[in-house]
This record gives structure tokens, C-alpha cells and sequence, in this order.
């Protein structure tokens, strides 16, 4: 595997690939690499002839500092993992070389709708910062396809939302989100979940499971499910950010005449913030 810190060695090397007529797949990342970011890239080989990863903790999607400071850095042994899984290319900037001028006269990408909900009500600015490095990485690589897990969903939607409107030739794959033996979506956060808490965390999944299986069953007070399990995550010991029952593709709340669910959930554990997901399809 070949690693490049800058912008215009990356771009020469896959230059070469393109006019090779290699179809190239990209995975985007902040590191901390597990299994499921692993998954991603196998996902992006079956489909493209070389693969692309980025390493990037992105400051911009920051709206707090000393979440961007305890953010964990594990860049040899993600090097390893890479390496094992055949990755062809790490790209690995700076800070300086993504923001040449610095972060705060940085043109932003804006997506005006699906971003002031949910994980961007908590986080304003959040959603810009993303699609903005997002939009800069897609620019750099110029992949043929970009893979995403579904955890961070109302992220995928976002990226979707963007390319679309930017006009943008890339195909954007979602990957079903990995998951521990007991249920537990895989994240670079889970690392802060403590032995104590470790066992009841996985309630998040299970609310999420409780609400497809009540809605399919016929269940359509859809605030009072959302109360259930709220009320269910404060009792095992955790903090509710948000639970909503959503229409998959606007993020809307849901209506009588929603076909497509996903049920969004966040917590907070004692030192991080999980996320988690699940749709699936109304039955009449």
C-alpha cells in the first residue's frame, strides 16, 4: 500500500490509474480503523480496481474542541489493518495541506435541508463541516464510487443529498452497519464505553428493534413509541440526545402516508455519544 500526505502526489498516482482505465473506489475516514471500516474497503474492491482510503480528522465537524482532542489517533496500526486488507492507497493529510488558508475563511459546502435535525440539532455546523471536507475529498480522489457504512444514516443522506445536487459522477454505496456479537453498532467511540456500562449500551438496538417490530405489527402512535423508548434508555442508565421515527428518505417526522421508516437514536454513556439506526418498510 502506498501512502501520500499530499494532495498532488495522490492526484499524479491516480492520474496514472485513470487513463490505465482503472475504476477507482474510496472509502473516507477519521481513522481508529475496526472491522467495519475494513468491510467498507472489501466492499470497494469488489466493485473497482484500486481503493482509495482517507485518514482525516476533520477539526471542521468539530463544534467542540475537547471532543477533537480525545478524538482517537491510531494511525500505525490503521496503516496495518490497511495493508492486510489490500487497500491500494492511504491518503494522510494535514491539516495545513487540507486548509491551505485556514479552517475559518474556508468556502463551505452547505446542504440546506436534512442538516439542522437530529445529530446536527445538538451540533450546529456539524453537517456543513462534513459535506465541506467530503466535497474537498471527492475533489482530491475523483473516485468512480464512494463506500459509507449506514450507522451514521442521516451522514449518508446528507452525502446523497450533495452529490446530487453538485452534479457530482460518483456512485455512492451504503454498507450495512457492522455490528458487535450482542448488537452493538462498531464505532471508533465505543472505545469509551466503560466495563460497567458496556453490558447495557446494546438497549440503543433494542429500542430500535422494539419500534420496527411494533410498527410492522400494526402500531402507528408513533410519538408515544418514541416515549417508550426514551423512557426505556433513561431507565438502563443513559442519557437520550434524541429518538425519532423518521421518513428514510427526507428525515422528516414520519405521517400516515410514509412507505419507507428509519428510527434514529442517540445516547450518552459516560464519555461518548452512540448512534445507531434501523429502517425498514411499512406493512399495510
Amino acid at each position: 500500500m502506498k501512502v501520500f500526505h499530499q494532495i498532488s502526489l495522490l492526484r499524479d498516482e491516480l492520474k496514472q490509474a485513470r487513463q490505465a482505465g482503472k475504476r477507482i473506489g474510496f472509502v473516507p475516514t477519521m481513522g481508529n480503523l475496526h472491522a467495519a471500516h475494513i468491510e467498507l474497503v472489501k466492499k470497494a474492491q469488489q466493485t473497482n480496481d484500486v481503493v482509495v482510503c482517507s485518514i482525516f480528522v476533520n477539526g471542521l465537524q468539530f463544534n467542540d474542541s475537547s471532543d477533537l482532542d480525545k478524538y482517537p489517533r491510531t494511525l500505525q496500526a490503521d496503516i496495518d489493518r490497511l495493508e492486510v486488507a489490500g487497500c491500494d492507497y492511504l491518503f494522510n493529510p494535514d491539516d495545513a495541506e487540507m486548509y491551505p488558508n485556514g479552517t475559518e475563511v474556508q468556502t463551505r459546502v452547505i446542504c440546506p435541508t436534512m442538516t439542522g435535525v437530529l445529530c446536527g440539532a445538538a451540533r450546529p455546523g456539524h453537517f456543513d463541516g462534513v459535506t465541506t471536507v467530503v466535497s474537498k475529498l471527492f475533489n482530491i480522489v475523483q473516485p468512480d464510487e464512494a463506500v459509507f457504512g449506514l450507522k451514521d444514516y442521516q451522514q449518508l443522506a446528507v452525502i446523497r443529498r450533495m452529490v446530487e445536487d453538485l452534479c457530482m459522477p460518483i456512485c455512492i454505496t451504503a454498507m450495512e452497519t457492522h455490528r458487535e456479537g450482542d448488537g452493538l453498532a462498531m464505532s471508533s467511540r465505543n472505545g469509551f464505553i466503560t466495563a460497567t456500562e458496556r453490558p447495557k449500551v446494546v438497549i440503543l438496538s433494542q429500542q430500535l428493534n422494539g419500534i420496527r417490530e411494533a410498527v410492522q405489527s400494526g402500531r402507528e402512535d408513533f410519538s408515544q413509541l418514541e416515549n417508550e423508548a426514551i423512557q426505556a434508555i433513561e431507565q438502563a442508565g443513559f442519557k437520550v440526545d434524541y429518538f425519532s421515527i423518521c421518513c428514510s428518505k427526507t428525515l422528516q417526522r414520519v405521517d400516515d402516508k410514509t412507505e419507507a421508516i428509519t428510527v434514529l437514536g442517540a445516547m450518552f454513556t459516560e464519555g461518548a455519544r452512540l448512534i445507531d439506526n434501523l429502517s425498514f418498510s411499512r406493512v399495510r
